[in-house]
């Protein structure tokens, strides 16, 4: 089981379709069963107990939406949320792994599985936009001999299958 993320701690992801932030925020809520509150909109005098920040955006890309959020729960672990969002949504998520490689993620399918990939990292005036993800494998010489793939608590290879967070 991956540990809960520390409590306040910004968590950043993007989904492979271009979705209203009405929805990300809506399918949020409905998976942390607590309030999301758009970034924009908030007031922190009148922010709602257990209630996280949100803001979403759109760059290019194959994950063109852009997410993140502040006040994250720490009983949560990230993983776990965007595996249960992907679901929710039916859509490919990337939420950056333990790496600290901008080019190694955790692929997160509509199934809710969790797998090692890799992506191509452009700057853009929006963010980094990702492209082209493929998974990480010990088939394909890069990650068969990358120290920072074996390292890594996301094994090439293998696939998650986080537990389920209050979501249908």
């Amino acid at each position: 089981m991956v540990p809960p993320s520390a409590g306040g701690a910004l968590w950043h992801w993007s989904i492979d379709a271009l979705l209203a932030p009405t929805e990300i925020y809506t399918a949020l809520a409905a998976v942390l069963a607590r309030p999301v509150v758009p970034l924009g909109a908030a007031d922190p005098v009148r922010l709602p107990p257990g209630g996280v920040l949100c803001d979403v955006w759109h760059t290019t890309g194959d994950f063109p939406t852009v997410v993140d959020c502040y006040g994250a729960p720490a009983d949560v672990a990230e993983a776990a949320v965007v595996a249960a969002l992907a679901r929710r949504t039916g859509r490919h998520c990337l939420v950056p792994d333990d790496t600290l490689n901008p080019g190694r993620h955790l692929l997160a399918a509509p199934d809710g599985t969790l797998r090692p990939a890799h992506v191509d990292v452009t700057d853009t005036e929006d963010g980094s936009a990702h492209s082209n993800a493929r998974p990480c494998t010990i088939t394909v010489e890069p990650c068969r001999d990358s120290v920072i793939c074996q390292q890594s608590r996301w094994a090439p290879d293998a696939a998650y299958r986080l537990p389920d967070l209050l979501v249908a």
